[in-house]
């Protein structure tokens, strides 16, 4: 089996020579797509679920497009304010429905943490560890994206921009970063909650809701379901691991019944048929939790589990589980810049005019359709910030590794002490006998 850092490594065809023609060209890199698929499908643990593996890449992708469908910054003299379509068109909703998909992400979480940590006890790893080494894992990202900003923030302050506008472009920047904060506690937590039914957590969103919706009561009280809310999957996917949820009719159960609850809350209780936060509306369902959201992620979660089956065989294609495992590579790259891909794009266009579908208004269908045309660009975007901020979450390239290990290892021989320890080298090309979930 290849070692796991040998998964991106470029392949070169052996029994080609270089073409000339465009359809030669073509066919080589066919070849190489073919070559480093099948390198990353050899080096995968035949245990691995790799159903899990796309399930959190859905996950993440969903949210991404999700916000590029929805989020529009819209000048108002020199101010820039975000914007919804969802403000102007409600009817609408239903794209929320497909791409708010954060109930998958803690429920693939909470399954992988508590399989995880079984793991690291097994093998005697101590818990202090074991929550340093995802700590480090979650947050490592986060710190380019908070430096950048940092900067960006005061260099738009210092150089006249309204302070509204400079809080708009931070806060949609690092929006992603709450979800991560919940995320860390509900690792943390992990021991905890392995056993925890899921129930407790939804008894206490439902109770949050009747006291907050009733006479009387605060509306910072709704702030509880951040945490409770996101703890119903999350407890769900501890459950899975434990195995209570393989049978195929715990996904039919929660399909149907949270989906007949989420249509009774919408249709008789008044909650918002979005499941996204929009401007200027009187309740949102995501900000914070509502039992709607709570409602409509067990059904999200149902349709996840059944869906495991047919993920698996469909993965089994060295194609298919290459991109879904270099998705997983980049996930955190990808989930904390894509708000900051819209924007560049957004600030980079302003000096050919207001764009359709862009800087305009989201108050008509045709907005719609000109911010899909856009989403090739935003994609482009995104691939130059992930070109250029993947190494906070992958490290270096095998190439610099194995340049920094010799030189490490040339000193090592120099010294008059000898080695004075392993170096990278060895430690980057040492065989993988598992991947585990991260």
């Amino acid at each position: 089996m290849r070692p796991m850092n040998d998964l991106t490594a470029p392949t070169t065809p052996t029994a080609m020579t270089t073409p000339t023609a465009m359809t030669g060209l073509t066919g080589t890199r066919l070849i190489g797509l073919t070559g480093l698929a099948a390198r990353i499908d050899a080096a995968t643990p035949a245990h691995r679920d790799r159903a899990v593996d796309a399930l959190r890449a859905c996950a993440v992708l969903g949210v991404i497009l999700g916000h590029w469908l929805v989020t529009a910054l819209v000048g108002d003299g020199r101010t820039l304010r975000t914007a919804s379509p969802l403000q102007h068109l409600p009817w609408l909703a239903p794209v929320s429905w497909v791409c708010q998909t954060l109930a998958v992400f803690f429920l693939v979480g909470g399954h992988v943490a508590t399989r995880s940590l079984a793991s690291a006890r097994a093998r005697g790893v101590p818990y202090r560890h074991w929550l340093r080494s995802r700590m480090v894992r979650l947050f490592k990202p986060v710190v380019a994206v908070l430096s950048l900003w940092t900067v960006v923030a005061f260099a738009l302050l210092l150089s006249g921009v309204e302070f509204t506008t400079t809080r708009t472009l931070v806060k949609l920047a690092l929006s992603p970063l709450w979800f991560l904060l919940v995320f860390a506690v509900l690792t943390a937590a992990t021991p905890m909650l392995t056993r925890l039914h899921p129930l407790w957590p939804l008894a206490v969103v439902l109770h949050v809701d009747l006291l907050r919706f009733g006479p009387g009561a605060p509306d910072a009280l709704g702030w509880i379901n951040v945490a409770a809310g996101w703890l119903v999957p999350y407890t769900l996917g501890a459950a899975w691991s434990r195995g209570e949820l393989d049978r195929r009719r715990s996904g039919w159960i929660l399909l149907l019944c949270g989906t007949a609850a989420t249509a009774a809350l919408v249709a008789l209780a008044g909650y918002p048929a979005a499941m996204v936060g929009v401007p200027g509306a009187a309740v949102s369902n995501l900000d914070p939790p509502t039992l709607a959201v709570v409602t409509f992620g067990l059904a999200q979660c149902g349709l996840a589990l059944l869906l495991r089956e047919p993920l698996a065989r469909a993965l089994r294609r060295p194609l298919a589980w290459a991109a879904v495992a270099l998705v997983n590579l980049s996930a955190m790259t990808l989930f904390l810049w894509h708000q900051t891909a819209l924007m560049a794009t957004t600030a980079m266009t302003l000096h050919l005019g207001r764009q359709p579908g862009l800087h305009t208004r989201p108050d008509h269908l045709g907005w719609v359709a000109e911010r899909l045309l856009w989403l090739p660009v935003f994609v482009l975007a995104l691939t130059v910030c992930w070109a250029a901020f993947r190494t906070w979450e992958q490290g270096p390239r095998q190439g610099t590794r194995q340049r920094q290990g010799t030189r490490q290892r040339k000193g090592s021989e120099q010294s008059p002490g000898g080695p004075r320890g392993r170096s990278r080298v060895v430690r980057t090309h040492r065989p993988v006998k598992d991947v585990r979930h991260v």
